[in-house]
């Protein structure tokens, strides 16, 4: 345990990492606030801004639903035919010389989140984090490897990912944005109404993807996530991603998306939460 934290020997000064920097975000909190280790301590509620205005109907629905099952059902009811994903609303196109007919899927949050479940540092994980980016104004500082600045290879490849335009049709961050206040508004409602934090875990077997910024003890530190990551509910699951399972109290006002928030997804058998990231206090055991 005396060496559990990368570096806990050296001066903590010297464990700082390099951080990218911040952009402006669409909440109407501060950036250093935001990312900030106090936030995380006491949160405050986070909407992005415009999209309950922008969608009174989808609010008025889910105000008449009576469980989470049936809030489910009427956001998706509603996605599918704001933006056409189901497969009655495929769009079909001719083939340009042939005259065959070509199917083309229009890009869809479930098709992320599928993604995100199989590697999160694929396309689809870069995607999502780019979301982050612009909504949130976090940057990510992992992507297939540690992102130290802007000018970096890893930089590029994780911007050539997150603007392919197979994903980037059919307003996917709109989509991403009404997702996102879904969740707000099932958690507050139906699933941890009064809750402030929720207990989640994460497996991991090397501290790369998220960097450590101080050293509390020899089980607590102030960690700086990667501005989206995965955690789950049942430290059970957490222990088979890796021999060192990092606990966190995280902000309600800071879950993207949880496990039983849609009836269908891909996530469901992993208890997964999407998280999103800044500085954090968190504990590590060995399981």
């Amino acid at each position: 345990m005396e060496r559990l934290w990368p570096g806990a020997t050296e001066d903590i000064g010297k464990r700082r990492h390099n951080v990218i920097g911040y952009s402006s975000n669409l909440l109407g909190v501060p950036m250093e606030l935001l990312v900030h280790r106090d936030f995380n301590d006491y949160p405050m509620p986070l909407h992005i801004s415009g999209v309950r205005e922008m969608n009174p109907n989808l609010f008025e629905m889910l105000a008449r639903s009576s469980d989470l099952p049936d809030a489910g059902e009427a956001f998706t009811c509603y996605m599918m035919a704001m933006f056409g994903i189901d497969r009655e609303q495929r769009e079909d196109a001719a083939g340009q010389g042939t005259g065959a007919i070509r199917r083309r899927y229009r890009s869809s949050f479930l098709r992320l989140i599928k993604g995100w479940g199989y590697d999160s540092n694929g396309p689809e994980g870069a995607v999502l984090k780019g979301w982050v980016e612009s909504r949130f104004g976090i940057f990510p500082t992992f992507h297939k490897e540690i992102i130290q600045r802007i000018s970096s290879g890893a930089w590029t490849t994780y911007v050539e990912e997150k603007m392919s335009s197979r994903f980037h049709s059919n307003s996917i961050y709109t989509q991403l944005d009404l997702l996102f206040e879904f969740c707000q508004w099932a958690l507050e409602r139906l699933v941890a109404p009064g809750r402030t934090h929720l207990t989640l875990y994460r497996g991991i077997n090397a501290f790369d993807e998220h960097q450590v910024v101080e050293r509390i003890d020899k089980r607590t530190a102030l960690m700086r996530l990667n501005n989206l990551s995965s955690f789950t509910f049942d430290r059970d699951i957490a222990e088979c991603f890796g021999d060192t399972i990092l606990t966190v109290q995280v902000p309600v006002s800071k879950v993207a998306f949880f496990n039983t928030l849609l009836s269908t997804h891909p996530l469901k058998g992993e208890g997964e939460y999407l998280v999103i990231g800044g500085e954090y206090r968190v504990t590590a055991s060995y399981f």
